[in-house]
This record gives C-alpha cells, structure tokens and sequence, in this order.
C-alpha cells in the first residue's frame, strides 16, 4: 500500500488556510453591514406598513444568520484532525452552504404565504419611506456583495453567504420598485407582487446551495473530473497495466481526494509508477492526497482464474 499526502500537502493547507482567513474578513465585513440593515429594514418595515420590506428584513436576518453560521463552520473547518474526525471539520464548511441553501428556501416560502394572504386585501403603505428605505439597504447590499464577491469564488461556505447578499440585494431593488410605483400610481398590490417576486429569487439563488454540497456529501466525483479520462491517463503511463477500484472524491472546497488499485508490470519499479501517477494527479487534475495499491502483475496459470493482478 502507498499513501501519499506529503507532496504538495504544505502548499494545499497553505491555500486552505490563506482562503478561509480571506473569506473570515470578508464575512465579518458583511455581517457589520447586514446587521446595521437589519435594524432599519424591521424598524421601517413597521412605520412604513410594508410586507415587501418586511419580507427584505427577514431576507436581511437569514443574511445575519448565514454568516454567523459560515464563521463557525470556517473556524470549525480550520481545526486539524484526531483520531476519530481523521479529515478534521473539513466538510463543515460544506454543511453550513447546505444548511443555509434551506434556509433561503424556508424564507422564500414564509414571504410566499404573506404575500398571497396580502394580495386579496392590499394595505397602503408609506411609497416615500419604502423608497429611501429600500435605496439605503440596496446601497447596504451592494456593498456587503462586491465585498463577498472579491473572494474564492470556489468556496462553497462563502458562497453561500455570497448567494445570500445578491439575493436580498435583488430584494432590496424589489423594495424601491415597490415604493417607486406606490408613490407615483398608488397602486397597493405592488407591494405583495414586490414581495412575489422577491421569493422568486430567493429561491433561485437556492439551488446551487442546495444541489452542489450534496454532491459532496454522497462523494460524487468532482465537478471537472472525468473519472473515465483520468483513468486512461493512469494506464498510459510507463509500466501501468491497468487500474481499477477508482474512487474520486470531494472533502471540502480546494480539497479532493482519490483512492485507487494500479497493475504494474512484472519486473518494474512500483514505486517509480507510482510517483509518476503521483505527479500526473497533481500536475493534471489538481488532487495530492492519493491512496495508491500498487499490485504487480502476474501470470494468470499461475492463480488458476482469469484475473491477471493480485495484490503486491
């Protein structure tokens, strides 16, 4: 058995640590700015008489809510394994974007049932204190999303907070629309359709959230590898005869993995096969923790079956 995870395993840690302590200011930065928003969506949401910015608020709070969560699942994540967690909290990271990939869906349902139970007997609402509400927090938002954006796109626990951010900055547009169109027509059921329309979204900006950490968590191949590919590149490399027991798979964001069988001819240097495949991995397909079983080929008289490999 040959188990390789030395080899550009400083580098991978040093990129883990240098993307999560980038993600960590970002998302401190985000949550100042979603908290300040929060009081003054909920305040004005109550003077104004407005569901949709109301609906923003509770839009707002889930931001509040998905950050704090993405902070505990990144420190979480950062701490180093034992006997019992091997990998650590790595996959933290990958709970939390599920976790708040539900929520968006909870909310987006909640702002639904009010705004149909609004549609039937719209109230009038305050268009000038919606408007100027609804600027101030998508000015707020867009802020907390260029600043989320900045980061490791790939990370999936800020980009939960990211989906988080744009989503309610497409509400907050959703807020001044309503208030634009209240104060110039008086036309109240802009208001609950605002607050429709506010859901789409969120639940649009759910899906991958949702979709993409149960990839992870059922160890489907990472997004990008061809298994079949990566296989036959494996097998055109000097000496290897064939590979199989081909596992490929995700532990967190910036960290995949692969196990692996590989036949290699009688009378070369395993080792040798073995580094090369080592470097092709790296090299090619961006994977260093490898679990390689290097097996020598043989004659298949000799076992008395048709397979032509048993283990080295």
């Amino acid at each position: 058995m040959a188990h390789n995870h030395a080899h550009g395993l400083g580098g991978r840690e040093a990129a883990l640590t240098v993307r999560r302590s980038d993600s960590r200011r970002r998302m401190l930065i985000a949550l100042a700015i979603n908290i300040g928003m929060l009081a003054i969506g909920i305040v004005g949401g109550i003077l104004t008489g407005s569901l949709a910015l109301l609906a923003d608020a509770g839009h707002v709070l889930s931001d509040v809510g998905a950050i704090a969560l993405g902070l505990v699942a990144g420190g979480l994540a950062a701490r180093p394994g034992g006997p019992r967690r091997t990998f650590g909290f790595q996959r933290s990271e990958v709970l939390a974007a599920l976790v708040n990939g539900l929520t968006l869906v909870v909310v987006a349902v909640l702002i639904v049932v009010a705004a149909l139970d609004r549609l039937g007997d719209p109230p009038k609402i305050a268009g000038l204190g919606v408007l100027l509400i609804g600027l101030g927090g998508l000015i707020g938002n867009v802020i907390a999303t260029l600043v989320l954006s900045g980061g490791h796109r790939g990370d999936l626990n800020l980009e939960g907070v990211l989906r988080h951010s744009v989503a309610d900055a497409l509400g907050s547009l959703g807020v001044v629309v309503s208030g634009a169109v209240f104060l110039t027509t008086g036309w109240a059921p802009i208001d609950p359709i605002a607050s429709l329309a506010i859901a789409a979204l969120i639940l649009a900006s759910s899906w991958r959230l949702i979709v993409e950490p149960i990839e992870v968590l059922m160890e489907s191949a990472p997004a990008g590898v061809d298994v079949e590919s990566l296989g036959r590149d494996i097998c055109e490399i000097e000496a290897v005869r064939a590979v199989h027991e081909l596992h490929v798979w995700t532990v967190t964001v910036g960290f995949d993995a692969l196990a692996a069988h590989v036949v290699v001819a009688r009378g070369e240097d395993r080792d040798l096969a073995q580094r090369r495949i080592q470097l092709l991995l790296r090299d090619r397909y961006g994977i260093d923790h490898t679990t390689l079983q290097m097996e020598g080929e043989v004659r298949s008289e000799l076992l008395g079956i048709e397979v032509d490999a048993d283990s080295g």
